[in-house]
């Protein structure tokens, strides 16, 4: 048999029970409201900071792309997408400090929280959710309308590494080059000076984008990459462009002596021509051999000063020097040779001069046939010069016929008859449109 023990009811629970057990089934009805209302409106306050913490995360992500813009783009577009996102930012922070407010004016875990506070507190909150959605939607939208602006800004951002990286690689390969070409005995001290004044752009390229800007640092990197493969290309032609100037001057020095050999040999041929042709056939020539010497002297002084410039390594003097020494040279040759082929000439035509007459002659009648060609009759553009040249060939040969003919006179108008027909035959053949 079971024993039922009464044990005390406790102070507390007894004068509780009187209010939720009494017989007729009254309720905490104000209490039970109360608390409804507030879990209604901590879920409004969960919202709204999950909507708060959406768009500070979206605004952050978004900040990136501005800052890569602004970085590489300052174009009136982008300047554009920047001043809209400022006044983005500013219509953030008023919809922020209204939940932050929102927040702050309502303690939802105090005590006593009445059904009225509670109710407020969830519109208050639930208002500034929407807001702070509604602001996150455009947001989103503003971050759409950016693919353009921000892909061409991603894109120069993409090229700085690699543009960097070229720049760095080149000025080692000039830094090498250089050393080679001092380990052959070069000294390139104006190629190593052109190296070191690049220096100050590759701590400018070090100290990165965000310092100096994307288009500057690529502007940079590529001028830097340009001027250290320039170095780095002379530096390796420093030896063959030593050897060449030494096989110049080399080259030179022999060429002048032979010069001199054959300047020497003008007088004899001068001689020959005053003694056998008439003066208008050499007077043109009677200064070669005091020309020449000259032009030789004058050569040998530039090969020395052109030696003296490459033993300093001073390349570019060095190759001046003997640019104009050949040209002096070249001068000379030309001077010297003009006085042989005139005495042979001479020759030939004094012993024959049908030979001239008859190539000449060849040369109008090749121009003649030419222009009749399927023509009844030719065209007074083409047919004047001809008939010109015809009269100045027989006038030249009617000068023959004298006691002491001008050989030479003869033979200057031989040739300008020829180019006179050879221009005819360029025009007839460009009248026609046929191939020279």
């Amino acid at each position: 048999m079971l024993t039922l023990v009464l044990l005390p009811v406790p102070l507390v629970v007894a004068a509780a029970l009187p209010a939720t057990f009494t017989g007729g089934g009254t309720r905490r009805w104000f209490g039970g409201r109360a608390e409804s209302q507030r879990a209604e409106a901590q879920a409004a306050k969960d919202a709204a900071a999950a909507a708060f913490y959406e768009l500070d995360t979206a605004q952050r992500d978004l900040r990136i792309s501005i800052e890569t813009i602004t970085a590489v783009d300052d174009s009136p577009a982008a300047r554009r997408v920047v001043s809209d996102f400022a006044e983005l930012g500013r219509r953030i922070d008023d919809v922020s400090h209204r939940y932050i407010t929102a927040v702050d004016a309502h303690d939802l875990d105090r005590d006593g929280l009445d059904t009225a506070s509670a109710t407020a507190a969830r519109t208050e909150l639930t208002q500034a959710k929407d807001e702070l959605i509604r602001t996150k939607q455009d947001l989103d939208r503003f971050s759409q309308g950016l693919g353009p602006v921000l892909d061409k800004a991603e894109t120069q951002l993409a090229r700085v590494a690699p543009s960097v990286e070229r720049a760095r690689q080149a000025l080692r390969a000039a830094s090498d080059g250089l050393d080679t070409a001092r380990e052959s005995g070069l000294g390139a001290d104006d190629l190593a000076a052109r190296l070191a004044a690049l220096a100050p752009e590759l701590t400018k390229l070090n100290e990165g984008a965000g310092r100096h800007g994307v288009p500057e640092t690529l502007q940079r990197a590529e001028l830097v990459a340009r001027e250290a493969e320039a170095v780095r290309a002379e530096a390796e032609r420093l030896p063959q462009q030593a050897a060449e100037i030494d096989h110049r001057l080399v080259s030179m020095r022999t060429r002048a002596e032979a010069l001199t050999t054959r300047a020497g040999q003008v007088a004899p041929i001068l001689s020959e021509l005053r003694r056998r042709f008439t003066a208008a056939c050499w007077q043109d020539l009677q200064n070669v051999p005091e020309h020449a010497a000259e032009s030789v002297r004058q050569a040998e002084q530039k090969l020395k000063e052109a030696q003296t410039a490459r033993d300093a390594q001073r390349w570019p003097d060095a190759t001046s020097h003997l640019s104009t020494a050949r040209a002096l040279l070249n001068s000379t040759d030309d001077a010297v040779s003009a006085a042989g082929e005139r005495l042979r000439r001479l020759n030939a035509v004094a012993k024959d001069p049908q030979q001239e007459i008859e190539r000449t002659r060849f040369a109008i009648r090749d121009a003649q046939r030419l222009a009749m060609a399927d023509r009844q009759t030719p065209d007074p553009r083409h047919a004047q010069p001809l008939d010109d040249s015809v009269a100045r060939l027989n006038r030249a040969i009617a000068a023959l016929e004298g006691v002491h003919p001008d050989y030479w006179h003869f033979l200057t108008e031989t040739d300008a008859v020829r180019q006179m027909v050879t221009r005819v035959v360029s025009q007839i053949r460009e009248d026609r449109g046929t191939p020279h």
